[in-house]
């Protein structure tokens, strides 16, 4: 069994005092994520403002094509996993959703103000990034030792957060050269995006060192005879396994309680009667404190439990929701992007490095995808319930439901996750040898 020969994903690492370097390949994959983060994040920045202030779609309309902006690929997540896993194409994959998310802003260019072509623009970038996702993830877990993915995605997230801190900014330098030209937006959005493949393409290997072939405990075969890389499971596969179903149904719970962050820049602007082109701003006291916590918080969570970091992290979004709750001040609205930072650093590469380790190499990307794509249907129906709720009763109110949900969905993730947190003994030290007579 896997987690015999290498303990429970959340179980501290075994004491060895080796300080290792983050992966090339890591830092390769975070160059790309950081210049397509900038490109994604530079459309992201301004979407709201273009359907809701300027194209003058309600608050309803907009949770839902928030919804698909950010999770109605659950099949196409499926997809990707499942091809990627078969003869290790993690980087072919990976490669073809960054290409269509890029190409997706043209679409975007095309659209005009047509709601169905934006929807449709939308669901390709969306497209995109759920075929890359899985077999990006699947290659940095696959780029280093399981008691450190903490800090290696850690260190990928913070890279890919520089670029969601870049992306708005850049959109603001844009719209504000260009008095509120929105095509402007995309147009440098696809240059961007393509950059980002070609640096795939040159510097991104194919198949980093630790995901070629594994040796695996067993009777030796002959020296002349290398093993076979096993075939991928069924797409389901890894529902077998009852600790990656525990993480699966927590994420799901937890990701249907979340209202998306940009109903909370929404409820901020609205707050404070902020001049609407500093909506595009708000989201980079985000990405700051996510960017200075990613790399500190992974290393925390490979110390003292991943679960422990990923609940913590939910609890801080609960934090925001109250800060939005009581009067909003100036003080509030700082408090209330430095929590979604930290619950952004405390759960997002977490999530990965905590679900890794349970998955066996083979079938690694297809698991993690099942796994991104609960989170994701369980986000879009929180937006759209949130959007519902605020169309329905206002926002206040449906802020107030929204919190207790997320209240209780995090007392029931508590009593779900436990199991993961069972003691361990040290991964990967072997047992002494008894002492022999040197010859």
């Amino acid at each position: 069994m896997y987690l015999a020969a290498n303990g429970r994903p959340d179980a501290p690492p075994a004491p060895q005092g080796v300080r290792r370097r983050v992966p090339a390949a890591v830092l390769a994959l975070g160059a790309v994520s950081l210049v397509t983060d900038v490109s994604s994040e530079m459309v992201t920045a301004v979407l709201p403002l273009y359907l809701v202030l300027d194209l003058g779609l309600s608050p309803l309309q907009f949770g839902f094509l928030d919804g698909m902006f950010n999770g109605a690929t659950a099949l196409v997540r499926l997809l990707g996993g499942r091809l990627a896993d078969r003869g290790g194409r993690h980087k072919r994959v990976a490669g073809a959703g960054y290409l269509l998310s890029a190409l997706s802003r043209i679409g975007l260019l095309l659209a005009g103000g047509a709601t169905a072509g934006i929807a449709a623009a939308l669901a390709a970038d969306r497209l995109g990034k759920g075929v890359r996702t899985a077999p990006r993830d699947a290659l940095i877990s696959l780029s280093g030792p399981a008691e450190s993915l903490g800090r290696s995605f850690g260190v990928h997230r913070a890279m890919d957060t520089t670029g969601a801190l870049l992306g708005p900014l850049a959109a603001f330098a844009v719209l504000w050269a260009t008095a509120d030209a929105y095509d402007a937006v995309f147009a440098v959005s696809f240059c961007v995006g393509l950059l980002g493949v070609l640096l795939l393409v040159v510097y991104v290997p194919s198949a980093p060192g630790a995901a070629r072939p594994a040796a695996r405990p067993g009777p030796p075969g002959p020296a002349t005879k290398p093993a076979a890389t096993p075939a991928p499971g069924p797409a389901f596969a890894a529902l077998r396994d009852p600790a990656f179903r525990r993480v699966l149904y927590a994420a799901a719970l937890l990701g249907a309680t979340t209202i998306g962050d940009a109903f909370v820049y929404l409820l901020l602007l609205r707050a404070l009667e902020l001049p609407p082109v500093l909506f595009t701003l708000l989201p980079l006291g985000a990405a700051a404190v996510y960017l200075l916590l990613a790399v500190p918080l992974g290393r925390i969570a490979d110390r003292t439990g991943r679960r422990t970091a990923f609940l913590c992290g939910h609890g801080a979004l609960l934090g925001a929701y109250a800060v939005l709750l009581a009067p909003v001040s100036w003080a509030g609205l700082v408090g209330v992007l430095a929590l979604l930072g930290v619950f952004y650093a405390a759960t997002d590469g977490v999530l990965m490095a905590l679900a890794a380790p349970v998955l066996p190499a083979h079938g690694r990307a297809g698991g993690l995808a099942l796994l991104q794509t609960g989170q994701a249907l369980a986000r879009l129906l929180g937006a759209a319930g949130f959007g519902a709720a605020w169309t329905l009763w206002g926002p206040r109110p449906a802020l107030g439901a929204a919190a207790l949900a997320l209240a209780g969905a995090l007392a029931a993730a508590w009593r779900v996750m436990p199991a993961l947190t069972t003691p361990a003994a040290p991964a990967r030290k072997p047992t002494p040898a008894p002492p022999t007579e040197s010859s």
